[in-house]
């Protein structure tokens, strides 16, 4: 718990510094950092990641395929991965829950993230950076 909480407050002091390569990480912890939400009607806007319910941070575990909060957010907030595929350096993750979809892709040996959810009528995109979950 202890190793974790540091990592994350590394992480949310230096995201983008230390983005890194993910090649073969079995779980990853991501940070967000740059939000924006977009209407069907063509507005969109710049947000802070929690300002749209955007965790913090969020640990994918590629082998049980799933996308989670971390233990220390205490969001307690998990979601099942439909499809892991690993191709041309990107690791690529969709998903469907509660009448929304997801998506995201993270480059391999940069550990960048561009992550999407999509709704009826809106969607939010998430930039961030991914490390190694068991460093």
């Amino acid at each position: 718990m202890k190793k974790l909480t540091t990592l994350c407050s590394a992480l949310l002091l230096s995201a983008p510094a230390i983005a890194e390569n993910i090649e073969d990480a079995d779980r990853v912890v991501c940070a967000s950092g740059q939000a924006q939400i977009c209407l069907e009607t063509g507005d969109c806007y710049e947000a802070a990641p929690f300002e749209l319910a955007v965790p913090d941070f969020v640990v994918i575990d590629v082998k049980k395929k799933t996308l989670s909060t971390t233990e220390a957010s205490n969001e307690n907030r998990s979601s099942k991965v439909k499809l892991v595929e690993s191709a041309d350096g990107l690791l690529m993750l969709q998903g469907i829950e509660n009448s929304r979809t997801f998506s995201v892709i993270i480059h391999e040996a940069t550990g960048r993230m561009t992550a999407s959810i999509s709704r009826d009528g809106l969607t939010v995109t998430v930039f961030g950076a991914c490390t190694d979950a068991d460093l």
